[in-house]
């Protein structure tokens, strides 16, 4: 059984990715010893590739989706403060407030 709190449950999967890679795994072409491979991705505003190794395909395309899931899980979580944040905020909106008191007492002007 699952005792921790979704947003501690989130925390918990998001630290358990280790190994990630942003961008696509892409084929680029066949050759006489299987099928070429590149990772592309953006940075710095640029899309940028990189050649893989076909023995190397099987652990980058697993980084790749790593990096997915760890994307899903940022935004799920950060979904459950922003939810969590303004219903609290509605929360005391909703509850009278009074005006603090003020420790110096009040002079009141005549109109005379």
């Amino acid at each position: 059984m699952n005792t921790d709190s979704p947003p501690q449950s989130l925390l918990k999967q998001i630290s358990q990715i280790h190994r990630m890679e942003p961008g696509r795994l892409c084929v680029m072409g066949q050759g006489p010893n299987g099928p070429y491979y590149n990772l592309q991705c953006r940075e710095q505003g640029k899309t940028r590739s990189r050649y893989v190794p076909g023995e190397q395909s099987a652990v980058v395309a697993e980084h790749t989706a790593n990096y997915r899931h760890f994307q899903a899980l940022v935004e799920q979580y950060a979904a459950l403060i922003v939810a969590q944040t303004r219903a609290e905020r509605e929360t005391g909106a909703k509850k009278k407030t009074s005006r603090p008191k003020s420790s110096s007492p009040k002079i009141r002007k005549s109109n005379a």
